[in-house]
């Protein structure tokens, strides 16, 4: 009986180890700079052949600006966070 519990316990706590795991490497994945620079690419992309497709003038160059807001709107969200965290969430 007690080996059965044990038994289970460690279970439990292998299950537990191995969650933490994987939530600690999805954090580092979301705050990690390869993934910024990924999305940003991918950004850049998807508006350039938008405006391609619709035959805007300069679409390597218009699409420029969406890439920029995105990588801005990403460098200041851990500052907007901190403030949430300290102020409106209590």
């Amino acid at each position: 009986m007690i080996n059965t519990a044990l038994s289970d316990l460690d279970k439990r706590i292998t299950a537990i180890e191995s969650r933490n795991s994987r939530v600690e490497t999805d954090k580092a994945w979301e705050t990690s700079l390869t993934r910024k620079i990924i999305l940003i690419i991918f950004t850049y992309l998807a508006v350039f052949l938008y405006l391609s497709a619709i035959h805007i003038d300069r679409p390597w160059l218009n699409a420029i600006v969406p890439s920029l807001g995105f990588l801005l709107s990403t460098l200041t969200l851990p500052f907007f966070k901190k403030l949430w965290q300290k102020y409106l969430n209590r």
